[in-house]
């Protein structure tokens, strides 16, 4: 099998949707994930997102934003007739070197604690789990 990692463009929204639904990721296509708020996220020079491709089909997608201060790795998945061939961490290397590549010093993820999956993924990345962080949010709407 040939894997390929493509920085993506809003020509690639559908894909990124398709492998987002395909892999049981939750969405909010009428907020921060409709076309145009990924249209002007991709604009930004400090996100990037990435596909994994095998030939030309995409299979794994994953986001990387620099908030001037940490690097974030946020919405990685893969297609589940992927999954457990360590695929994910093509994504997250991809995020870290665009990270690193941008000035981030920590990189940094959110998992949903019952995401085991994602955590061992992350944990095989060198990641460690802060447990002692509390997420708070503050949402402008549902679809936020």
């Amino acid at each position: 099998m040939s894997f390929e990692i493509r920085k993506l463009t809003i020509v690639d929204f559908d894909d990124i949707h398709r492998v987002w639904a395909d892999s049981g990721l939750p969405t909010k296509p009428n907020g921060r994930d409709s076309r145009e708020m990924i249209a002007k996220e991709m604009q930004k020079p400090v996100v990037a997102y990435f596909g994994l491709y095998e030939n030309d089909n995409m299979i794994g997608v994953g986001i990387a934003n620099f908030d001037g201060r940490r690097g974030w790795v946020n919405r990685v998945a893969i297609d589940p007739d992927h999954r457990g061939n360590k695929l994910a961490a093509m994504i997250i290397n991809a995020c870290e070197k665009f990270l690193y590549e941008s000035g981030a010093v920590v990189i940094c993820a959110l998992i949903e604690d019952e995401n085991t999956p994602s955590m061992a993924c992350f944990t095989n990345s060198g990641y460690t789990a802060e447990k002692e962080i509390i997420y708070w949010t503050k949402r402008r709407s549902k679809e936020d």
